[in-house]
């Protein structure tokens, strides 16, 4: 395997290459841009970031973070993606490939496998293991599962493995997908504070990368407080702290808070709960910085990409909800910490040598109890629960026995075996178990393989969200769709993401580059799947091979 570490040799080949327009295939699905390509590709996943957020509070943004986007950028207001599953790894994997997971694979962050019924984690690869860290079974190490090229896998192509594709993340999905199989990808080891890849990309770190770790960044915020980034009058239009239903991710359930408090030294724990507060991002975005000096990205003419994932707002969403003053308030950190980051840009690359795109891998569901308290009909259902009731009703029509395994993504997958040796058929069981899962109150739909595998086009409700979600060599035959503003865990507090509703598919599609990019906001519908496509054009490159989207309405 040829990495993107790899000295650049023949530059001047290359460039040649771009400015003619010769690069790989780039004529039939992605017409040359008359611009050269940008040197530079900037990925920008808010993990967890409903479009909404970005809007509400948009009157508090700092001049130049995400109002750089809105007020000198394009914004395209109506966002969404089209699949019906939506978490964190089928998301970061759409981003860069443009296919959603019936062609990604991505169907989910775990599923059970159809054949054995052990659990799958998204990247997880037992073939490699973390440079310098213990790694345990479905830890993430590699992007063997991911069934789709992504647009950097494309874009070492047709350079020559001489472009750098490098995904840096709090979470080892947010970094190894939109890396593709090209890229090289940094995960943070929430035991260590460090950052990190596995044997599958080098044996060794690069010495950038054993400087800035040797110089344990992450212990400058030991003790560091989090304090409100505004007054407590701005903050009337979200949900004040300490709701009894808000859960306590490490650092309380109010601010401000302290990190590491009651810890003698820096540790574990302390690591661990860097994560869920600005602290996670500002480190992230540190090593991001560090990489595009280690690595020289934009410094020449063979475009280069880097994917950033800020992984905090979503663990601050999962535990208060994005209608939380705690949430809010991450929001202007973020705002502040992108300014700092593009101010960091336009001087090492140029602002008119790179692309930057703000996306995220999904919305949020607001928390249940906030939901009730607003008149809505909300709740949580408990899968173990769930799973329960089913089997007993699956006993109580074809004999005793654990008709089904269990959950994988957003499906049930059924015991192949005992149905075999009972002499029924799945589509028997998928049936009954259909009709006793819609007597559930917290389900909408439920749809059999049958369904997932029909060619009806009607406009049943979620059916062709579910379809884009659905692989049929790794998603359980049967898919459950909550009703919405219904969540399914056991946990009692906080909430989460992973419907085909508004508020977990409408995320910001936000894209700056002034050399290629007219400002202006955009109203016509669009997908993330949108997003491969129209980076490929810049870069004068092929569309990934598996991609769906469409080239995005810039505005003109």
């Amino acid at each position: 395997m040829t990495h993107p570490f790899a000295r650049r040799t023949a530059a001047l080949f290359s460039s040649v290459l771009l400015a003619t327009g010769l690069l790989t295939g780039c004529a039939a699905t992605s017409p040359a841009s008359p611009l050269p390509p940008p040197r530079l590709v900037v990925l920008f996943v808010f993990d967890g970031l409903p479009q909404s957020q970005v809007v509400k509070y948009r009157d508090q943004l700092g001049p130049d973070g995400l109002r750089r986007f809105l007020d000198r950028g394009a914004w395209f207001a109506n966002a969404n993606y089209g699949n019906g599953i939506t978490v964190t790894a089928a998301g970061h994997a759409t981003i860069l490939t443009g296919a959603y997971p019936h062609r990604t694979g991505i169907i989910g962050n775990e599923w059970r496998d159809p054949a054995t019924g052990q659990e799958v984690y998204c990247t997880g690869d037992e073939a490699h293991t973390y440079l310098g860290h213990k790694t345990i079974r479905l830890d993430g190490t590699s992007p063997k599962n991911l069934l789709a090229e992504s647009l950097g896998d494309v874009l070492n192509r047709g350079t020559g493995n001489r472009a750098k594709v490098i995904g840096i993340s709090g979470k080892d999905r947010g970094a190894i997908l939109p890396a593709g199989r090209a890229g090289t990808a940094y995960m943070y080891m929430a035991e260590t504070g460090s950052f990190a890849f596995s044997t599958y990309y080098m044996k060794e770190h690069p010495p950038w990368v054993t400087d800035f770790n040797a110089a344990k960044p992450a212990d400058a915020f030991f003790k560091k407080a989090w304090t409100p980034m505004l007054a407590e009058s701005a903050y009337q239009r979200s949900l004040a702290d300490s709701q009894l239903w808000y859960a306590d991710g490490g650092n309380g359930t109010k601010l401000p808070a302290i990190v590491g408090a009651g810890h003698e030294k820096p540790g574990p724990r302390f690591y661990g709960n860097l994560l869920p507060t600005p602290f996670g991002d500002k480190i992230t975005l540190a090593f991001a910085r560090a990489a595009v000096e280690g690595e020289a990205l934009g410094q020449d003419d063979v475009p280069d990409i880097l994917s950033i994932s800020l992984s905090s707002h979503d663990y601050i969403n999962h535990a208060f909800g994005a209608e939380s003053r705690i949430s809010h308030d991450h929001v202007l950190h973020l705002d502040r910490d992108l300014q700092a980051f593009f101010r960091y840009l336009d001087n090492k690359v140029g602002k008119d040598n790179y692309v930057a795109v703000l996306t995220a891998d999904h919305g949020f569901m607001p928390v249940p109890e906030y939901s009730i308290s607003q008149g809505r009909n909300a709740g949580r259902m408990n899968r173990n629960e769930v799973i329960a009731r089913l089997n007993a009703g699956l006993s109580a029509r074809f004999g005793d026995g654990k008709w089904t395994l269990g959950w994988s993504a957003a499906g049930i997958a059924f015991d192949e075996k005992l149905i075999a040796a009972k002499g029924l058929t799945t589509a028997a069981l998928e049936n009954e178990a259909r009709d006793l899962l819609l007597k559930e109150p917290g389900i909408a739909a439920v749809f059999t393989r049958a369904d997932m595998q029909g060619s009806d086009r009607t406009q049943i409700p979620y059916l062709d969200a579910m379809r884009k979600s659905w692989h049929p060599d790794r998603a359980a035959p049967l898919q459950v769709v909550l009703r919405p503003y219904w969540m399914a865990g056991s946990r009692a507090a906080g909430t989460t993401h992973g419907s085909p509703y508004e508020y977990d598919t409408n995320v910001p599609i936000l894209v700056y580059g002034p050399r290629w990019i007219q400002p202006g906001r955009v109203d016509t519908p669009v997908e993330v799947a949108d997003i491969a496509p129209t980076l490929a054009r810049m870069l004068r490159i092929a569309a990934p091979a598996q991609s769906e989207g469409k080239v995005l309405p810039l505005p003109n």
